[in-house]
């Protein structure tokens, strides 16, 4: 693209602009798509190992077929998305309120700065086993791993959020007469409302990484049972099947978020592009 082009580009209407983009996103996909088929067939990646779109895409069709040999797609969707949904809105709750509070109490923050850290240190995917001898494997070790993961990106988010806002505005506020719950809803919250959304959206794919990893580890059911049963038979088309389908699960968990934040903050002005 040329100079010209690109600035032509830069000066479209937002609506054009941003079916421009989309475009360019499918665009990117499509080429992916194409280039792992393409380098499949030609030997350069092993089918074996590798699988390929023109395999694993019919594979998906095939678990949603009625009376398929390979077991209930819609309760594995369903094991997965409860446990994900649970982690994802307990730990953001508790972010939100432990890093707030630690946020706005500083010795209460000072006490426990040494034991968030060392926790946040920990690799949270090496707590399912514990999480799974402690609670079984059941709904309840797959919703713990994924509130661990949640948790800690909501909460520092929160805290740093909160603590950056310019603490004049605040005193302002209060010698107008707001209270404590004014300064919190009309002032911290709006203020940190952009830090916090991102840590949402960057959560949300994490809170599908714990439920998935424990179901991987053990389950009865859910898509990482159905992954860990497809690599138990060497069976990568099974694998990369149960892949993307956790890939479209958080996208569209994504787009949800992204519509969520536009409804919420359609009180500020908008971003030039």
């Amino acid at each position: 693209m040329s100079i010209i082009d690109l600035a032509a580009t830069t000066a479209l209407p937002l609506t054009r602009r941003e079916w421009f983009i989309r475009t360019l996103q499918v665009g990117v996909i499509a080429f992916f798509v194409v280039a792992w088929e393409v380098l499949g067939q030609l030997g350069v990646l092993d089918k074996f190992y590798y699988s390929r779109p023109s395999l694993f895409i019919p594979r998906i069709v095939d678990w949603f077929t009625p009376g398929n040999t390979a077991g209930d797609i819609w309760l594995d969707l369903r094991v997965t998305l409860t446990e994900t949904v649970l982690g994802f809105v307990i730990g953001t709750l508790l972010g939100l309120v432990i890093g707030y509070s630690f946020a706005r109490n500083r010795l209460l923050g000072a006490a426990f700065d040494p034991l968030l850290s060392m926790f946040n240190a920990i690799p949270r995917l090496v707590l399912a086993p514990v999480f799974i001898l402690a609670f079984g494997i059941d709904l309840a070790s797959k919703v713990a791993l994924g509130v661990t993961l949640v948790f800690f990106i909501v909460f520092f988010a929160t805290f740093a959020a909160v603590r950056d806002v310019d603490q004049t505005l605040v005193d302002n506020v209060r010698i107008l007469g707001a209270r404590r719950r004014d300064v919190t809803f009309e002032v911290l919250l709006p203020a940190a409302f952009g830090a916090i959304v991102a840590s949402l959206r960057s959560s949300a794919g994490f809170a599908f990484a714990g439920a998935v990893v424990a179901e991987y580890i053990g389950s009865n059911a859910g898509l990482g049972r159905r992954i860990a049963t497809a690599e138990a038979f060497f069976d990568s088309t099974g694998v990369f099947g149960g892949i993307v389908l956790i890939a479209l699960l958080a996208l569209l968990m994504d787009a949800l978020l992204q519509f969520v934040e536009a409804r919420a903050s359609r009180w500020k002005p908008p971003r030039e592009r």
